[in-house]
């Protein structure tokens, strides 16, 4: 009886849990991140305005408002022409209406947190939270987060829709 010294031979496994949930969601983790790429370069350019308008114009706000439209507008041209180019056009000016109005609902997001670090926050800890680090901190990076999760639903559902199907 010859035997053998190879280990037998297992059928294939199926696809793991990642791989699984990578095949399922696939094309919408290539537009989170594209929508990401896009965040990122106009998060680069509203931080930058925003500290550059932020001694010269004596508050937090102005230069908030300012640097969120620039930066938005430039969001809308990345994701209109990149992130979301397969989706049907429902025209310009109904795409960046809506675009535009939840913008402006991220900036009120943006803008709470920067009220909530002033305040609230800065009123309590003035040594810790009434600073420009705070300030960067509340708007630029807790305000950008909750505001782009927000953002990035409401241009997916409402703004740049897939195409109705035919029945």
């Amino acid at each position: 009886m010859p035997t053998s010294l190879s280990a037998p031979e297992s059928p294939p496994s199926p696809p793991g849990l990642i791989r699984g949930l990578y095949q399922r969601f696939q094309h919408l983790v290539h537009e989170v991140g594209k929508f990401g790429v896009v965040g990122a370069i106009c998060f680069a350019i509203d931080i930058g305005i925003f500290n550059l308008l932020l001694g010269p114009m004596g508050n937090e706000y102005t230069p908030k408002i300012i640097s969120t439209v620039i930066a938005a507008s430039l969001a809308f041209i990345g994701n209109r022409f990149w992130t979301w180019r397969d989706r049907a056009r429902s025209g310009l000016r109904r795409e960046y209406g809506l675009y535009f109005t939840f913008n402006a609902i991220g900036l009120g997001i943006s803008l709470l947190c920067l009220l909530i670090n002033d305040k609230i926050l800065g009123a309590a800890w003035p040594e810790i939270f009434d600073t420009r680090l705070a300030e960067n901190i509340a708007g630029s990076l807790i305000g950008v987060a909750l505001a782009s999760l927000f953002r990035f639903w409401a241009f997916r559902r409402f703004v740049f829709r897939h195409a109705p199907s035919e029945a």
